[in-house]
């Protein structure tokens, strides 16, 4: 009479451990927490703010959350290999000037000024590169020289004045929207998705995360570890060079004021929150996403809340010591597991 009953708790059993299972996979995934940290955030000042919310605003978030994603995208793929670069802002700020000059001053179509700029950022980026991996130069080195250098040139070329009469080409790519949606947010979109993609489904992004987390072990499997390198430097200035494409287009001048300076180090927090680790290895491109967008509603919410804008810095900086702090942590955990 029982046995046909009888498998039902071992069933029951089996389902109940398969959703523990799934429910603690996703507990000690980095990405969960930066996800919900977005959901509370966005809900928070919605609630508090009703024009936090609003189509202007959020269009106005995408704009920003584009630049900033960008080179945050940049900027993890060297830190995924186990290297840093400090000159994702400064290279951005001078790529703007070059574009602006080369359209301006040399009559070069706005084209032709965009694949010049873009080539001499690849260049920069193949000798970021070529000095870690050839010439063994701490990449913390290497990459701040070019952010000094960065900012000299485009003083230098500009004397402190912007260059105004850009071609329109240029705002029609940074200020266009799609269906309501800014046309660099969409961008931003496809370059993640083309990003994730290549982390995620390629033999050769596997080897780009074997390469940071255990460079000797790749170089045993006869994985070329230093072209991997090289490609993520050369990847992440041509990516600061593409974002400085849209903040050209979005301020209509070639500003030498200010542009670019300090981002870096949004990137670099927007990286670490997402759960990129800073030894390398670790790390995925939903939580640089997530982590990004998480930045930009702190940053944008703060403004809408208008709180003096000298705290941004420190409400900013705190929340990048957590997750530097959050990252060690897990380190640490996965290490005494391992």
């Amino acid at each position: 009479m029982n046995t046909g009953t009888a498998p039902a708790p071992a069933k029951e059993e089996a389902e109940a451990g398969a959703r523990a299972s799934l429910t603690r996979r996703l507990l000690e995934t980095p990405e969960v927490g930066v996800v919900a940290a977005c959901v509370v955030v966005f809900v928070a000042l919605a609630l508090d703010k009703s024009t936090f919310a609003s189509a202007v605003n959020l269009q106005g978030m995408g704009f920003d959350l584009a630049q900033y994603g960008l080179i945050a995208i940049g900027e993890s793929l060297v830190i995924l290999t186990g290297g840093i670069d400090l000159s994702v802002g400064a290279l951005l700020g001078t790529s703007v000037i070059l574009m602006s000059w080369f359209n301006v001053r040399a009559g070069l179509p706005p084209v032709l000024a965009i694949l010049v700029t873009l080539a001499i950022a690849g260049a920069v980026g193949l000798i970021h590169g070529l000095a870690v991996t050839r010439l063994k130069m701490p990449p913390f080195v290497v990459t701040l020289v070019t952010y000094t250098v960065a900012q000299g040139v485009t003083l230098a070329i500009t004397s402190g004045t912007s260059i105004i009469g850009i071609g329109g080409t240029f705002s029609d790519i940074g200020q266009t929207y799609v269906a309501q949606i800014p046309l660099p947010l969409i961008l931003f979109a496809v370059v993640a998705l083309a990003a994730w993609f290549f982390l995620e489904r390629t033999y050769v992004g596997r080897q780009v995360y074997a390469v940071g987390g255990n460079p000797e072990a790749a170089r045993l499997a006869g994985i070329r570890g230093d072209r991997r390198v090289v490609s993520m430097y050369v990847t992440s200035s041509l990516l600061s060079a593409f974002a400085g494409i849209m903040v050209l287009g979005r301020m209509g001048v070639g500003s030498a004021s200010g542009v670019g300076v300090g981002w870096e180090l949004s990137a670099i927090a927007a990286a670490v929150i997402g759960g990129v680790s800073l030894v390398g290895g670790q790390g995925r491109i939903l939580g640089i996403v997530a982590g990004t967008i998480l930045l930009e509603l702190i940053n944008n919410g703060l403004t809408t809340l208008q709180i003096n804008s000298n705290y941004t810095n420190i409400v900013l900086g705190c929340v990048l010591g957590i997750a530097i702090t959050a990252d060690r942590l897990r380190a640490r955990s996965v290490a005494r597991r391992g």
